[in-house]
């Protein structure tokens, strides 16, 4: 597959837009994406120039993004990239859409209260209740559960 993909680091621009359609829930919003760097002569973190990015998201993705994202909201954003260009009226445009494989919080530049969602609100049948499994790796009660030493060389 001859695909661009990016990993887009930015902000929500607009508040998503979240539709119902034919072949599954599709949310949209804009990303802003501004360069920074250093300028050295005031010695100060200086905006450069800010791409902006139509991001849309299918199925799930979708549904979880609409509830979960607003604007101002720093975010990183893997997916295809595609970049058109059209003449309309004697009026040339270029527009760049990201077609999202991925969307998060940017813990970089603060917190986020993870929620799974349930397989029930994914609208597929709910998994049978299975217990959870241990991965605590229960405490050694004394010395002698560690592992034993190795035998001297004679």
């Amino acid at each position: 597959m001859n695909e661009t993909t990016i990993c887009a680091v930015g902000n929500v621009a607009t508040q998503p837009v979240y539709r119902e359609l034919a072949t599954g829930p599709s949310a949209r919003f804009r990303l802003a994406v501004t360069a920074r760097y250093l300028d050295r002569a005031k010695n100060e973190w200086t905006d450069g120039h800010t791409n902006f990015f139509t991001v849309w998201a299918n199925r799930q993705l979708a549904t979880n993004a609409a509830g979960s994202l607003n604007v101002g909201d720093p975010v990183v954003v893997q997916g295809r990239l595609k970049v058109r260009s059209d003449v309309r009226e004697g009026q040339s445009w270029t527009s760049a859409d990201i077609d999202a494989v991925a969307i998060g919080h940017d813990l970089a530049r603060g917190t986020s209260a993870f929620r799974r969602t349930s397989r029930t609100e994914a609208g597929a049948v709910a998994a049978p209740d299975r217990p959870e499994p241990d991965w605590e790796t229960p405490p050694a009660a004394d010395d002698s559960q560690l592992a034993p030493e190795p035998a001297a060389v004679t």
